[in-house]
């Protein structure tokens, strides 16, 4: 798939997780004018593994800092022997393997995972991720922000 298709699937796809709860939403102001272009190499961030995973990975937290952005848009490059840990969500989210390989466990079971892969975790199911092989094991994740409980 090339680099055009993938960014359409992903976009669509966030789109689908911002309209799912228009009752959060507000209707953007007239005068904001924050759109922005954002370049992984000013974001990025050598971090451990995630939810106590093994290894380094590299993450691209892309629009972290955005206004009244409902969406999480990350990258995230799992090192050699590098993994997500296992854990269980609190919401729904998505990855999408950009390159390398892996090893997906989603609720007990295990698959290899490779480029072209997306991956559905609902909210309430457990899943983990192994780096496999050389190269980096590349992934998008996209999940919408928690609402603040007050």
């Amino acid at each position: 798939m090339d680099p055009r298709q993938i960014f359409l699937a992903i976009a669509a796809t966030a789109s689908l997780l911002v309209a799912g709860d228009v009752s959060a939403q507000s209707a953007p102001s007239a005068t904001r004018s924050d759109s922005y272009v954002q370049n992984e190499r000013g974001i990025a961030t050598e971090q451990p593994g995630p939810h106590e995973g093994l290894g380094t990975t590299t993450a691209y937290p892309f629009f972290e800092q955005a206004k009244d952005f409902e969406l999480i848009f990350r990258k995230r490059a799992l090192h050699p022997g590098a993994t997500i840990g296992a854990h269980v969500n609190d919401k729904d989210e998505i990855y999408y393997v950009l390159s390398g390989k892996g090893e997906l466990t989603l609720q007990g079971k295990t698959r290899e995972v490779g480029p072209g892969d997306a991956v559905l975790t609902r909210n309430g199911d457990s899943h983990a991720l192994k780096q496999l092989g050389a190269e980096d094991l590349v992934i998008f994740i996209v999940y919408r922000k928690q609402a603040v409980r007050r």
